[in-house]
C-alpha cells in the first residue's frame, strides 16, 4: 500500500526517485532533499537492499528518507499509481542503481515495483536515468548498460566533476547529484558550471598556492 501526504493546492511536476541497494544511497537521500527543496511532487520506491545499505553508509533511518517524499510505494505493489503509463510524470531516477536492478530493467524482468516503473516511462517515452553504481565491469555490465541505452535509458554514472574543485565529500555529492537533475532540466543552483559566470551563483573557490620546500 502506498502512504499518501496531501499536496492540496500544489500541480508541481511528478519525479519517481528509486532507490536500489548499491552503495552509494547518499546520492540518493540527497536527491531527494534536493528535489523537496524545487518544489517537485516525489514518488518514492525504495528496495530492502536499500534499507540495509543506508543502515550501513550513513545514520539516517529509513522512516526520515521515506519522509523526504510526498508518496511511498512499496516495491512489491505493482498496482501502484506509477506502474501505469496513465499516471503523468517527468520520469524517473534510479540512485544508485545497482546492476540487479539495471539488467532487469534492461531484459524487460519487472517483478518488482522499481523494475516495473522503469519500465512504463521507457515505453512512455520519458526520461529513465539510472545512476548505475560498479566498478570495475566485465564484458556482461557492459552489454546490460549497452542495452539500456538502445531502448532509450541514459546511463549517468555518479562520478564526480574535478573542476569544480570541490573541497569536501559533500561538494562532490552535491555536483553529481545538480549534473544529475539537469538531465530533467531541473536547475538546483548544485552545480559549478564550467565557463558558465552566468549559470553559476555559487561563490568562487580561492586556488592553492604551491609553496616552495
Amino acid at each position: 500500500m502506498s502512504q499518501e501526504k496531501k499536496t492540496a493546492g500544489r500541480a508541481p511536476g511528478r519525479l519517481i526517485v528509486g532507490l536500489s541497494g548499491a552503495s552509494g544511497i547518499v546520492y540518493g537521500v540527497r536527491m531527494l532533499e534536493v528535489l523537496r527543496e524545487a518544489g517537485l511532487e516525489i514518488h518514492l520506491v525504495m528496495s530492502k537492499s536499500a534499507e540495509i545499505t543506508l543502515a550501513h553508509e550513513t545514520d539516517y533511518k529509513v522512516a526520515e528518507v521515506k519522509a523526504l517524499a510526498h508518496v511511498v510505494h512499496q516495491n512489491t505493489d505493482l498496482g501502484a499509481a506509477i506502474s501505469s503509463g496513465s499516471f503523468k510524470t517527468m520520469g524517473m531516477v534510479i540512485a544508485p542503481c545497482s546492476i540487479r536492478t539495471a539488467s532487469e530493467i534492461a531484459y524487460g524482468v519487472t517483478s518488482t515495483l522499481m523494475a516495473r516503473a522503469a519500465d512504463v516511462v521507457l515505453k512512455e517515452r520519458r526520461r529513465l536515468v539510472l545512476m548505475v553504481r560498479e566498478s570495475p565491469l566485465h564484458t556482461g555490465h557492459l552489454r546490460t548498460l549497452t542495452q539500456l541505452s538502445e531502448i532509450g535509458a541514459i546511463v549517468a554514472p555518479p562520478l564526480p566533476g574535478f573542476y569544480a574543485r570541490p573541497d569536501t565529500i559533500e561538494d562532490m555529492i552535491e555536483h553529481t547529484v545538480g549534473r544529475t537533475l539537469d538531465l530533467f532540466e531541473i536547475e538546483t543552483g548544485l552545480v559549478r558550471r564550467w565557463r558558465d559566470p552566468a549559470g553559476d551563483a555559487r561563490p568562487k573557490r580561492r586556488q592553492k598556492r604551491k609553496t616552495a620546500k
